[in-house]
């Protein structure tokens, strides 16, 4: 008895640790994107290109299926979720050529072509769902074969300039996204997520000029809001910047932001004034408090980090009771 709950017990410390490690290489698998956008999302601002019309998941779900998921991928059972692959030109000249075939290369298993039964919006709506979860390939296959059943469905044209965009094909994506906005001018998640895909290849006045159009329209929307900021950022606008990170999460969270930038371009003394102006705004936010500390410390300035660290002592302390 002891000997089969000692196996037990293994077992499920096993699949608990494998479930961990899913969990964490899925939530890792971010880390290639821009530098500056990871910063801003482990802050708590939403940035880049939006997939889905409904923002958000099941967390709990992901969190207790991932040992299974886990144990699945070990034993062979794991498909290509977030992995990133690139196409060949021969590839792109297939899809371009038909809506239905698939790119096939050396980090993909062979996969069944979508089939043709099911309208278009059937097949946008399975391609948004594979896009969601990595699985690039299938989805440019669904999205094409919607593209394909009508070719007036704005939304199958934006959903694969995003799989394109992942595939790192930016000419087509952005040839993708343009078809999309010719149908609808007017649609702010495409020009939303046009301006992310010329921000990602350095091309900053376009993507602003996009994300502007996108702001627009869409005035309350934050993760355009950041975008945006985030291209005036690159272009040296920084109380532009500003201006639209505090829209999208308010004045200390856009203070915050800005100064992250600045910090990142070793411009001190102006990330100096934004921390400052973000204490003035909220004294006892222990996270402003720990930035100013942690830069008065770098710059120099350590009676004034001391005077900022003994404010944060007692901040912890007055929660702590």
């Amino acid at each position: 008895m002891r000997k089969r709950r000692t196996i037990i017990a293994i077992v499920i410390a096993l699949t608990l640790c494998l479930g961990l490690s899913a969990y964490w290489n899925a939530a890792t698998t971010v880390r290639d994107g821009d530098t500056d956008a990871n910063i801003m999302s482990d802050a708590g601002s939403e940035t880049g290109q939006n997939v889905e019309k409904k923002k958000g998941g099941n967390k709990v779900v992901k969190v207790l299926t991932a040992p299974w998921r886990g144990l699945r991928k070990l034993f062979g059972g794991g498909d290509d979720d977030n992995k990133l692959q690139r196409l060949s030109e021969k590839d792109v000249e297939k899809f371009e050529s038909t809506g239905t075939t698939r790119i096939n290369d050396s980090n993909s298993p062979v996969e069944a072509k979508p089939s043709a039964s099911g309208s278009a919006r059937e097949h946008l709506a399975q391609g948004r769902t594979l896009l969601s979860l990595g699985r690039v390939n299938e989805a440019i296959a669904e999205l094409s074969m919607a593209t394909s059943l009508d070719p007036r469905l704005s939304d199958a044209y934006n959903m694969l300039g995003v799989a394109y965009d992942r595939k790192g094909m930016h000419e087509q994506a952005k040839n993708s996204y343009n078809r999309a906005i010719k149908i609808e001018p007017e649609d702010a998640q495409t020009l939303n997520n046009l301006g992310f895909s010329l921000y990602l290849n350095g091309n900053y006045r376009a993507a602003v000029d996009k994300l502007k159009r996108a702001a627009k329209l869409a005035p309350t929307d934050p993760r355009i809001l950041n975008n945006l900021a985030l291209a005036q950022s690159r272009l040296g606008k920084y109380d532009d910047a500003y201006k639209n990170f505090a829209r999208a999460g308010g004045e200390v969270t856009g203070r915050l932001n800005t100064a992250s930038m600045l910090e990142r371009l070793g411009r001190d003394d102006e990330a100096l004034k934004h921390y400052e102006a973000a204490r003035r705004a909220q004294p006892n936010s222990a996270v402003v408090l720990r930035k100013l500390a942690d830069l008065y410390r770098r710059t120099g300035r350590n009676s004034e980090a001391q005077t900022i660290e003994h404010a944060l002592a007692n901040e912890t302390a007055a929660k702590g009771n």
